[in-house]
């Protein structure tokens, strides 16, 4: 698998490298600023980019935008984002297009390499990772509302743990009940957040976008 990563900080950089070349992944370019992310983009079409939100040179949100702005040439691209901090609107604008394919995590998480190997996995998979503690402060902002509030507690707890891009499997043994129950829970949460079935749409991405919208 090959990956384009962005990271201003050298030793941040060279672990990252070494962990995902350990793992059997393929690091195609590692940058240390957002012409050179751009850059790496365009020429190697990676199967997913890992790229810190501030780069070099105004160490704002260049690595997010241009990461971005490659999905949007190449819809689908995966992309993983790592940052010092929790960002809502950053978590918003990955999930816009619902097409899955996206990652969110504090930088605290590659100090664990099982981890962050697991995150990129599943990104580049289409899957969707959002830090654990992204979605605790998304969700610090009060009650849901809209269709939201017609979810219960229950239906509240999947819905959180899909957000952070469990499997149904996972999600019912981190709650300890059955299967069965988590994909009752499930077609409950797509019921009342109004997702029927489509060949086009990630339901999961867009239940969990639905839900930090509200």
């Amino acid at each position: 698998m090959r990956v384009v990563l962005a990271e201003d900080l050298f030793l941040l950089r060279d672990g990252l490298v070494r962990t995902l070349t350990e793992h059997g992944f393929e690091v195609l370019a590692a940058v240390d600023n957002a012409p050179s992310l751009h850059k790496a983009l365009v020429e190697h079409e990676p199967d997913i980019a890992v790229v810190d939100v501030r780069l070099p040179p105004t160490f704002t949100d260049e690595g997010l935008q241009i990461a971005l702005e490659a999905r949007r040439r190449r819809p689908g691209l995966p992309v993983l984002v790592l940052s010092q901090y929790v960002e809502q609107l950053y978590a918003r604008e990955l999930l816009a297009d619902g097409a899955g394919a996206i990652g969110y995590l504090l930088k605290d998480r590659v100090s664990n390499n099982a981890q962050f190997i697991d995150a990129v996995t599943t990104v580049a998979g289409g899957g969707t990772v959002m830090d654990p503690q992204v979605i605790t402060k998304l969700l610090s902002r009060g009650e849901a509302r809209g269709r939201t509030t017609s979810l219960t507690d229950r239906e509240r707890e999947v819905l959180e743990l899909m957000a952070q891009g469990r499997s149904n499997a996972a999600i019912s043994q981190r709650m300890s009940i059955t299967a069965s129950a988590v994909t009752k829970h499930t077609a409950n949460i797509f019921g009342k957040l109004e997702l029927p079935p489509s060949d086009d749409d990630n339901r999961r991405v867009l239940a969990v976008l639905a839900y930090l919208n509200s």
